[in-house]
């Protein structure tokens, strides 16, 4: 489980096991915490324009992969972009360079749309899809010229994904949709859709959310856990993992670190079925922000 990789639409290979970097700043935490997570196995590592702290992943790659015998071949990259209000294409273009330079690399592994929506822009405004449309096209002739390896898309629903689809005339389809998914909030209706398109699912808030310890102190989780000797953490990724649907924990601890990636165990038929139905009961949760009304 810890070294599973998934083929893209592309033919590029994905670590379905990330590290993420939202909310982590500050050139020595991203050091420290990228020492711990390489020496840990993770080899996928997930930022952000708006995390902003590409530089600090670049500057400290640098240093890091040459002391695990690394190359930048063996190490996946994820950044992304949020569509911006009255921004042409050259605008988004300079946006995926100064990704590129930033994190200090010729290519960007994948890059993804951040948001269906415009920063700006009310989500009802029908702007936002000619907006998403332009950016999308700028990702795809990077992605022609070999600048971003693989290209997708990020919080899209079905509506938004075929809409999408229907769009890609050139041939360059979506790679991977992330999206929120964990046991309180998912959508069988786009894991099936993605499936059926050949784009891979990838889950983010897999623990709900850094401010609040709901789903992780969920006594069906919890239950799980105790039984099966596990950390609640550890139940809610290797619940997404098991079914080949990526996941990116992120963490502030070495301990943390090693602890979510340490997945290598399988959740029993019985409690898989247990934590599905946590979306259909009481325990229903969105944390994270909710795309449905975007136009």
């Amino acid at each position: 489980m810890m070294n599973k990789a998934i083929k893209l639409n592309t033919g590029f290979s994905i670590p379905l096991i990330g590290f993420g970097t939202y909310q982590i700043r500050g050139s020595q935490l991203i050091y420290d915490l990228l020492d711990y997570a390489l020496k840990a196995g993770y080899r996928h590592i997930d930022t952000a324009v708006c995390y902003r702290n590409e530089a600090d992943i670049g500057t400290a790659l640098k240093t890091l992969l040459p002391k695990y015998n690394l190359k930048r071949e063996d190490i996946f990259i994820t950044s992304k972009i949020i569509p911006q209000l009255n921004q042409g294409e050259h605008f988004v273009e300079e946006l995926v360079l100064k990704s590129l330079a930033n994190l200090q690399t010729e290519y960007i592994d994948l890059y993804l749309i951040h948001w269906p929506g415009v920063s700006g822009l009310q989500v009802s405004h029908p702007d936002n899809v000619k907006y998403r449309r332009c950016t999308w096209n700028v990702l795809a002739r990077m992605h022609r010229e070999g600048k971003c390896r693989s290209i997708g898309v990020s919080n899209y629903t079905v509506r938004h994904i075929r809409e999408l689809l229907a769009e890609c005339k050139d041939g360059v389809l979506p790679a991977v949709n992330q999206v929120e998914w964990h046991p309180q909030h998912y959508q069988p209706e786009l894991l099936e859709l993605c499936r059926a398109e050949g784009i891979f699912l990838q889950a983010y808030s897999s623990l709900g959310t850094s401010g609040s310890t709901q789903l992780r102190e969920h006594p069906t989780v919890a239950d799980i856990a105790s039984r099966l000797g596990r950390s609640p953490a550890q139940i809610l990724l290797r619940w997404a993992a098991q079914q080949d649907v990526g996941i990116l924990p992120k963490a502030s601890s070495q301990a943390r670190i090693e602890e979510n990636i340490a997945l290598d165990f399988e959740i029993p038929k019985e409690d898989t079925s247990l934590l599905d139905e946590l979306r259909k009961s009481s325990g229903a949760k969105k944390y994270a922000w909710d795309p449905t009304p975007v136009v």
